[in-house]
């Protein structure tokens, strides 16, 4: 393939309708580079299948008409193609392809592909030739796919790196969504079916740089209640935030780190131990309870060795009239089961009375794990 060509003029050049067509093909395979490579292709702007509830007439059956929104998507060639106002869905045209299949709740697919239809020139024309197109209209067709067709997007390979814009018969394939079908009408639609969604276009940077010195990442295109919201600022103080969007638009914050590294959060903080660190349960426990792990250390980690478990136990002493007692034992088993008794004596009983009992300690559990290159 030879390098992109750019048409060049001089004066008294008599051109032909080639040079006028090569200005513009320039400038279109252009812009199919740049939409292939800083962009992945897909939906840029609405393009939703949308529905309005109705009732057939001659069944009092309750269907939906489904349209598609209007919008814009680029496909995989770097064409764009624009549906300039909504669009309502034939049901002749899917019984067409798929009229023939037995009933299913399975989902079919819609497609949106790229059409050229040349439009009849109205201008002057040389003597003795026919009227011809002065203007190719890009515009679009709805289709529908049979089950499985969505496959076929995956399967979809980009352009070469110098090629132009796709044109008819090349077709490029991008999904819109789904439909249900039933008794003759459609009932529903989906964005995804048997692992395959709709696609949207994005963006390909090693580097998004803020002209106003405040970056924001967020879920949806328009600010919604509730939605979260990545947010890293510049600002004196600098500092990255993560929060949830409210209904005035101003972000709650759920955890700000700042610019000396100070971290705050909202809610509590979770996670697995890291080498070289100590984390600790600490309370009291009565005979037979089983202690708790430290908030982050998982069963598992003790059980594999990973974790180990340093466990102190102190007897607690109980409520005694002549304060004559000793623990019998305070111990704890390998499923972290305390076993603890009691034993009082009351001199005063006639004869003196030996009283065996549970007991309670004052537990502290340390949970460590040897520091990286550390001796195993």
């Amino acid at each position: 393939m030879t390098a992109p060509l750019r048409p060049a003029f001089s004066e008294g050049q008599v051109l032909a309708a080639a040079d006028l067509a090569a200005t513009v093909e320039h400038a279109r395979a252009a812009a199919a580079r740049h939409a292939r490579a800083l962009h992945d292709w897909g939906i840029a702007d609405g393009l939703g299948l949308r529905t309005e509830s109705r009732t057939d007439p001659a069944t009092g059956a309750r269907f939906v008409e489904v349209s598609a929104a209007a919008g814009l998507a680029v496909d995989g060639t770097g064409r764009e193609i624009v549906v300039p106002a909504p669009v309502v869905l034939s049901e002749a045209e899917f019984t067409e392809v798929n009229g023939a299949d037995q009933p299913t709740a399975e989902p079919y697919p819609v497609f949106l592909i790229a059409v050229d239809r040349p439009q009849t020139g109205t201008g002057a024309v040389s003597c003795g030739s026919a009227s011809a197109p002065t203007r190719v209209a890009e515009s679009f067709q709805i289709r529908f796919g049979r089950l499985g067709d969505e496959r076929l997007v995956e399967e979809q390979q980009p352009s070469p790196v110098g090629a132009p814009p796709a044109e008819p018969p090349v077709v490029w394939w991008v999904l819109l969504g789904y439909v249900r079908w039933t008794d003759g009408h459609f009932t529903a639609v989906a964005s995804t079916a048997r692992g395959v969604s709709v696609r949207y276009a994005g963006v390909r940077a090693d580097t998004v740089a803020a002209r106003s010195g405040t970056l924001s990442l967020r879920t949806r295109t328009a600010v919604q209640e509730g939605q979260p919201a990545l947010v890293l600022s510049g600002e004196d103080p600098p500092s990255l935030v993560y929060g949830l969007y409210q209904g005035s638009g101003a972000i709650s914050p759920l955890m700000t780190v700042a610019a000396n590294g100070n971290l705050t959060i909202a809610g509590s903080f979770s996670g697995r131990i890291s080498a070289g660190s100590v984390l600790v349960a600490s309370g009291t426990a009565t005979d037979g309870t089983l202690l708790p792990l430290p908030a982050g250390v998982a069963p598992q980690e003790v059980a594999d060795g990973r974790v180990a478990l340093h466990v102190y136990l102190t007897p607690r002493v109980p409520p005694s009239p002549t304060g004559l007692w000793s623990p019998i034992e305070a111990t704890v088993d390998g499923e972290r089961r305390v076993r603890c008794r009691i034993r009082s004596y009351d001199p005063i009983a006639a004869p003196g009375e030996v009283v065996d009992e549970s007991g309670a300690v004052d537990y502290l559990v340390l949970a460590t794990v040897a520091a990286a290159g550390g001796a195993q």
